[in-house]
């Protein structure tokens, strides 16, 4: 990252507070904290729905009020943490994607549910790697959370790249550290420091596209390149030979999977996806 770039980042930063969640999402955990017993089992599976009130969440865990700072990187840690009038107090105070309020360039919907098919393919093969399934979680659903701060914020910049490389393109980053300085997955570490999560999250984020770079050393990174890698060829319906060869191979030796092992990791209705051009509208 080019020194000229920081000072943006920074300001760029401190902008994340502004970050849309789903009203659907606001609605329904605001429905079961309305209960004098909320169910845990539902908030969490509301909370692992939107990646926006799921940082939020991790940001409290990981705050003054616990003392758990940088220790917190999973949404069933931080619900044990966190009171339901907190809970209430933070999805409220949540900024809403609204139509007046719409992120410019991008679907919160569709957005929301890439991110949340990543995190799932993440943690199935953290599993498979026994790897912490929780934590790899949290990093497929914070993946992109950069790319959605960078939409926010400098709106016009990033339709440009839009139309250069489409959000998915394994290009993207590449292209957003030419015009930019910086990528999108450095903008979601940063954002993750911001909020004291756990270093490893962190460094996964960082990684995450170049899980091989000398100084990675974090195997949730390499675990998120692969389920984003699958979750990307499947919303660009890559057929059974462009999906071979598009396959980040390095990537899949070093963690001792194969593009079949990847492959059998589907632990969800792929009917409910979308095309990739659906994500950015």
């Amino acid at each position: 990252m080019s020194d000229d770039a920081l000072p943006e980042l920074d300001a760029l930063l401190a902008s994340s507070a502004q970050l849309p969640a789903l009203p659907r999402s606001a609605a329904l955990l605001l429905a079961e904290l309305a209960h004098v017993q909320p169910q845990l089992r539902r908030l969490n599976l509301h909370f692992g729905q939107d990646p926006v009130l799921a940082a939020r969440l991790l940001a409290l865990a990981n705050g003054p009020a616990f003392q758990m700072a940088r220790q917190v990187s999973g949404i069933p840690e931080a619900l044990a943490l966190a009171s339901a009038q907190q809970l209430r107090t933070l999805v409220a105070a949540a900024p809403l994607g609204t139509a007046a309020q719409a992120m410019p360039g991008v679907s919160l919907a569709q957005f929301a549910r890439y991110s949340q098919l990543t995190a799932r393919l993440a943690r199935a093969l953290a599993g498979v790697l026994l790897q912490d399934q929780v934590a790899a979680y949290t990093v497929g659903l914070l993946h992109g959370l950069g790319e959605l701060l960078l939409h926010l914020c400098i709106p016009q910049e990033m339709a440009a790249i839009d139309a250069l490389v489409p959000p998915l393109d394994a290009r993207r980053s590449l292209v957003e550290q030419q015009i930019l300085g910086y990528g999108y997955e450095e903008v979601s570490a940063r954002l993750a420091e911001r909020w004291r999560l756990p270093a490893r999250v962190v460094e996964a984020l960082r990684y995450q596209n170049d899980p091989l770079a000398e100084n990675a050393c974090e195997p949730l990174a390499a675990i998120v390149h692969l389920a984003s890698w699958r979750m990307r060829a499947h919303l660009a319906k890559l057929d059974e030979k462009q999906m071979a060869d598009s396959f980040p191979g390095d990537v899949g030796v070093i963690l001792g999977l194969d593009i079949d092992m990847v492959l059998q990791q589907d632990p969800f209705d792929w009917r409910r996806g979308q095309s990739a051009e659906d994500v950015v509208v």
